[in-house]
């Protein structure tokens, strides 16, 4: 699939997969594996952000938390040349926790439960933050 189908079909929240259709290079080659790895891999679609005056639509996957700080989230414009396939939808009774930067909603949280994202949102403040029910 295409980042333009992701952005269009994928609801935020939806655990995502990207790649570049190449094999994986032997664990020898760091380098290559290290570029390789940098064009393939997962994330959590966090937010899609229509085009702006000469900026081109894109999607937001979240790669991952390192080391308790920081957090990696990468952009892709929707013509890019990787390819993309949704892995997993966020369940109905989940609930995201948004919030609204410029009239765009981008994912904070993805909980369980409405209790959960409650209490998430208790210790994470944040502005104009809001909870969404996932149906």
């Amino acid at each position: 699939m295409s980042a333009q189908h992701i952005y269009d079909t994928a609801s935020l929240g939806a655990l995502i997969r990207f790649f570049d259709k190449t094999p994986q290079p032997p664990a020898r080659f760091t380098k290559k594996l290290a570029e390789w790895k940098d064009r393939n891999g997962t994330g959590r679609l966090i937010k899609k952000a229509s085009s702006h005056g000469t900026l081109p639509a894109t999607i937001t996957l979240h790669l991952g938390n390192f080391h308790g700080v920081i957090s990696m989230s990468r952009v892709y414009p929707l013509n890019t040349n990787l390819s993309f396939e949704t892995i997993e939808a966020p369940r109905p009774g989940m609930v995201r926790i948004l919030q609204n930067y410029g009239g765009t909603s981008e994912l904070l949280h993805l909980a369980e439960n409405r209790d959960e994202a409650e209490r998430w949102l208790t210790g994470n403040q944040h502005n104009n933050a809001h909870l969404e029910d996932v149906a």
